[in-house]
């Protein structure tokens, strides 16, 4: 039953829905994604530290990082090549592509919609902007996706993750599954204690480490194998429209695989990610949609790219035959017939790193969930980060395969209640990004959001008190100020 229903939900309603918004949302926009790419820089070039208190967007978007980047950039990756062909990879490109206007906007309405806490703080997410932005009959939505993203995130994917660090450590170093759960057990519960400044603070130091990481190991095989590359970007492109053969059924299995990957790989429309973001202080919502979407680029365009390179570069795979290895081992395999078998060693460390941080990301969905039944209850909050540290140690000692079957399901159905809510609030949306388009028209280099021009929405004032450095009054005063050299 649970395979039929993931078959269902992901085999054909997500795919379409996740690709027929992220096309709509792209077109109806004009390209934000690409009109604002070089922005995305200077957005968080600009808050790499804490904003008065609050997480900056920089921090935020290391966070939704850690979130995104998985197992699945490694493993996954490597199961759409063998099943999809080569030209999965393309495909996997464009829904990362068209996916980024969909966190854009999925990120914005986050942070239209965020909620100003007692202790000066802010949360937000689909449930938020469900709520306020459906209007109060539409709670009954909000409350079942809060269900969904702590029976899916905040349970399944943290055991799931623990199990997959587990077995990583374990097949790389030989160390016992228990000792590696016990370690991680407490590792984890030194973190989460802390809140989500303190996951912000490891997300701002892991996140660079293993990104960064796995992109130099990648560049080292690009510049090993600099004479194949043009020949790796044909096979791919030509496979993608059938006219080189593919392992699992041609052009229909590269473009299903591709497509599939690229949806679990960066999560846009899922309603993950603007948990995170609205976490974050900034001048106009629209800010951060920009950084978000560049999230997405990070994940699909540069960390899965890398995976399919090492594959497709060495020898181990070759299009058209069939490959005996699968996921983690032919990554693992590929690597090491590039660098020699400290490779292996070398993706089971990234795959390590990568599960870690999710598990940290998936604690916040799962508290910010319980946020929306019951605001800064300290030991409900208390409960759930110990259940969260149970599971790290039962997750990484039992093999979660019904789990897993269960988690996409829930997953998917939280899916479709996210971008149900996208549909409808498309209007608001695209509202708040024309208002951030006209500041930049009228000169204006730093838009910043003025909730009383959008009084008919049903947005948190509070939320919106903007710090004196970034009100239009102080950014004219130091535009005029005279250039002085000294």
């Amino acid at each position: 039953m649970l395979d039929l229903l993931n078959d269902l939900l992901w085999g054909k309603v997500l795919i379409v829905a996740l690709i027929g918004l992220g096309i709509w949302f792209t077109v109806a926009s004009r390209f934000v994604q690409f009109r604002y790419f070089g922005r995305m820089f200077k957005i968080f070039s600009e808050s790499r530290t804490d904003k008065h208190g609050h997480l900056s967007s920089f921090q935020a978007l290391l966070l939704s990082v850690a979130g995104r980047v998985g197992g699945g950039n490694i493993a996954g990756v490597a199961v759409a090549i063998t099943l999809g062909g080569p030209g999965a990879i393309f495909w996997m490109w464009l829904v990362g592509l068209m996916g980024m206007a969909t966190s854009y906007f999925e990120c914005t309405l986050a942070q239209t919609y965020k909620n100003a806490e007692p202790d000066g703080s802010y949360r937000g997410g689909p449930a938020y902007y469900i709520t306020r932005g459906l209007g109060k009959q539409w709670k009954w939505l909000a409350a079942l996706y809060s269900v969904l993203l702590l029976v899916t995130f905040g349970f399944g994917f943290t055991a799931l993750q623990s199990y997959s660090v587990a077995t990583s450590f374990n097949d790389a170093f030989g160390i016992p599954v228990v000792a590696t759960g016990v370690a991680m057990t407490l590792i984890v519960g030194l973190i989460i204690f802390g809140g989500i400044k303190r996951i912000a603070k490891v997300a701002e130091v892991l996140v660079p480490v293993m990104a960064l990481g796995y992109l130099a190991i990648t560049l080292v095989v690009l510049a090993l194998n600099v004479g194949e590359i043009p020949a790796v970007f044909s096979l791919i492109i030509n496979s993608a429209f059938g006219l080189e053969q593919a392992v699992g059924g041609g052009i229909g299995a590269a473009i299903l695989m591709g497509v599939k990957r690229g949806l679990f790989s960066n999560e846009a429309g899922l309603g993950s990610a603007p948990n995170v973001a609205a976490v974050a202080y900034v001048p106009h919502p629209a800010n951060q949609g920009i950084v978000q979407a560049f999230s997405v680029f990070i994940d699909t365009l540069i960390l899965c790219s890398c995976t399919a390179f090492i594959i497709l570069l060495g020898g181990v795979y070759e299009p058209g035959n069939a490959v005996d290895l699968g996921g983690v081992a032919l990554t693992q395999a590929s690597l090491a017939d590039h660098v020699g078998e400290w490779g292996r060693v070398f993706v089971s460390i990234a795959l390590m790193l990568f599960g870690f941080s999710t598990i940290l990301y998936n604690y916040y969905l799962g508290e910010n969930s319980l946020n929306f039944f019951s605001e800064e209850n300290k030991t409900l909050f208390t409960v759930f980060r110990i259940a969260v540290i149970g599971l790290c140690l039962w997750g990484s000692t039992t093999d979660l395969g019904t789990v897993f079957a269960f988690a996409d399901v829930t997953m998917g159905l939280l899916a479709l209640a996210n971008l149900f809510a996208l549909a409808m609030l498309f209007k608001p949306g695209l509202r708040i990004m024309k208002d951030f388009d006209d500041q930049l028209a009228a000169g204006n280099d730093k838009p910043v959001f003025d909730p009383q021009k959008f009084a008919d929405l049903d947005i948190d004032a509070g939320a919106w008190q903007i710090e004196p450095e970034d009100r239009p009054e102080a950014l004219s005063k130091k535009a005029r100020q005279p250039v002085t050299s000294g």
